[in-house]
């Protein structure tokens, strides 16, 4: 009647186990360590980085703890913040001789002080959050010159087709500043280019020009209208904190803070965060893709050869250090993939296959039909510097959509790649104009009281339980402190952020959970007074609070997660360690503590009576 199979003691001591294991790293703390990162999506760190950085360590005379290769980074961890500061300095040295372009991120970054097996299990501890621990904090600069720049570029290609659809002659399309200039040979065209421009091209006014070169051709001078440049502008600036959300989703930070501020900046707030040089690499990643036709002209040869680039031109190096001449004209962008996926050529080398939408397949069609033979280049840019990933000759028309990008490229290299155009790209680039790492917002005595008040109601609740329930405390006490066991070891396997609000949700948790045994033990008590047997009073007991303790944690489960769905900040982070607190004291306070019963009545065949306090039994 109450005895567990043995299935289910395994069950309880796997959880156990776990519940050991990941949250004890809490308990180590954390030490001072420097952390080098890639700068650039081309470039990686491998075994190599680590030796150079031991290296580069040995020569300046500190020792570490240790130097690990942490998946993409270097970590190297040290007793003291002294020696910190000093390694930071040498392999900025080392690292990055080139100030002005640094291709690698040394940062200051806080590791656990957990010993190596128990980082071998990928144990971690919680992350405190801005209340606690302090954060990262970051001002960011949106370029919204580049932004009605991209849409200008944009405007001049859909221009083109607009006319060539239309068949009507002009004598060229170029952007000057911040306007659009388009050439005619006579009044005709141009009125005949109005009509259509005007019709499909709503946010553009035109007005009448002349052609300042000399050659009295008539213009028409688009300029965006004042309405249509602030809609790009806000768009473009919320386009980026939805990508910056999305980018911060990578780093597990909880109850982050991305808000705008101002009409062209972003703040960005990461609780708990002292990987700086990950959060400012994966921030500060932009990849965009642009399709551009390659300039193979003697102009353009004496302009590779370091003369002054042609008009209408730009010039970019490709990855094997030669500069390219392209067009300033934009063929194809980034906003015009579905889908990036990493694969290989037809020559088994890694490449990126990209997938158009429909606007982009049909563009991309009629480029390649009009200038076979002719070269095109893929641009990648990243953090606003261009790179030629590959200029093939176009041998044939090209449709349905798919395209591949090949060319001295690596196989993480194309995943890496994939990965960022598939994420999703800034509207227009940004810049980190300020970057700190902020203290704590509350005193160091609020702190020590907000985790006192939750020791402080746990020692009472215990010790209340203990003194009413006898036997029975002490089990309900064990399973609440297994329950607080198992609370803390998921919220430190999922990489929470711990803030006030979720150390208030652990206090009501425990009360909770305290409440279901208080149940079970009135419920037994019930049954004893009512003259039923020990073991099954004990068993009406748990079998009765059941539906009870069930019903009122699911009520208070979908509570929780309204506030989950609806909530944000500090309401958003109560709610997701309220909502983990349920589920754990559901198997603490049923499940584990009848086990413990179990283990300590259930073998007993002639139970006379059980250590539950006073049972009141009614007057006759």
């Amino acid at each position: 009647m109450n005895r567990y199979p043995w299935w289910k003691y395994l069950i309880i001591a796997v959880a156990l186990l776990i519940g050991l294991i990941y949250s004890l790293p809490n308990v180590f703390g954390e030490a001072p360590a420097v952390q080098l990162s890639s700068g650039k999506a081309t470039l990686k760190l491998d075994q190599s980085a680590v030796e150079r950085v031991r290296t580069v360590l040995k020569e300046a005379g500190l020792d570490a703890d240790f130097v690990e290769l942490d998946g993409t980074s270097v970590r190297a961890r040290f007793k003291d913040t002294d020696s910190q500061l000093k390694a930071r300095d040498a392999l900025s040295r080392s690292f990055n001789p080139d100030a002005q372009d640094p291709s690698y991120i040394v940062a200051l970054n806080l590791v656990s002080r957990s010993p190596q097996w128990l980082r071998n299990l990928h144990a971690q501890p919680m992350y405190l959050g801005l209340d606690l621990r302090g954060g990262v904090h970051f001002l960011m600069q949106v370029d919204m010159k580049a932004a009605l720049t991209q849409k200008l570029d944009s405007l001049s290609t859909d221009m083109r087709t607009l006319l060539r659809d239309k068949d009507i002659r002009h004598s060229g399309i170029r952007r000057d500043a911040s306007a659009l200039i388009v050439r005619f040979r006579d009044d005709a065209a141009r009125e005949a280019a109005r009509g259509v421009l005007q019709g499909s091209l709503a946010d553009v006014d035109w007005v009448d020009g002349t052609d300042t070169g000399g050659s009295g051709d008539r213009t028409l001078v688009g300029t965006l209208k004042p309405t249509s440049e602030r809609a790009i502008q806000e768009q473009a600036l919320k386009q980026n904190i939805t990508t910056l959300h999305n980018r911060i989703n990578e780093l597990g930070v909880a109850e982050p803070v991305i808000q705008q501020q101002g009409i062209d900046r972003v703040v960005v707030q990461l609780p708990g965060v002292q990987d700086t040089a990950k959060a400012k690499d994966i921030i500060g990643r932009t990849a965009t893709l642009e399709v551009r036709m390659v300039n193979d002209s003697v102009e353009a040869q004496a302009a590779q050869a370091g003369g002054p680039v042609p008009f209408g031109y730009e010039r970019y190096m490709e990855r094997g250090g030669l500069p390219i001449i392209v067009k300033r004209e934009v063929v194809l962008t980034g906003d015009n993939l579905t889908d990036a996926q990493p694969g290989f050529d037809e020559n088994q080398e890694a490449a990126v296959h990209l997938t158009l939408d429909a606007r982009g397949a049909r563009i991309f069609k009629d480029v390649t039909r009009e200038n076979i033979g002719k070269r095109m280049a893929i641009i990648l840019f990243e953090k606003g510097k261009g790179e030629v990933v590959t200029a093939p000759v176009i041998r044939g028309e090209i449709g349905g959509g798919r395209v591949q990008i090949s060319g001295r490229m690596s196989t993480e290299e194309a995943a890496d790649t994939a990965l960022l155009l598939r994420a999703g790209s800034l509207a227009a680039p940004m810049e980190i104009i300020e970057e700190r790492t902020v203290g704590p917002s509350l005193g160091a005595d609020n702190i020590a009281q907000g985790f006192n008040s939750l020791i402080y109601g746990f020692a009472a609740i215990a010790v209340f339980m203990m003194l009413y329930y006898l036997l029975f405390g002490v089990f309900s006490t064990i399973a609440l402190t297994v329950n607080l066991l198992l609370l803390v070891a998921v919220l430190s396997m999922l990489q929470a952020t711990l803030t006030l609000p979720g150390i208030a949700a652990i206090a009501l948790t425990l009360g909770m959970a305290i409440d279901a045994n208080v149940l079970i033990n009135e419920r037994v008590r019930e049954e004893l007074r009512n003259g039923s047997a020990p073991q099954s009073a004990i068993h009406a007991g748990y079998e009765s609070a059941w539906s009870t303790i069930l019903d009122s944690n699911v009520t208070t489960l979908i509570a929780g997660l309204a506030l989950l769905a609806f909530g944000s900040g500090p309401v958003r982070g109560f709610a997701v360690v309220h909502c983990l607190g349920i589920l754990t004291s559901m198997f603490s306070a049923v499940f584990f503590s009848r086990g413990l019963v179990n283990l300590w009545y259930g073998r007993q065949k002639k139970l006379k009576g059980v250590s539950i306090g006073q049972v009141w039994k009614p007057q006759e």
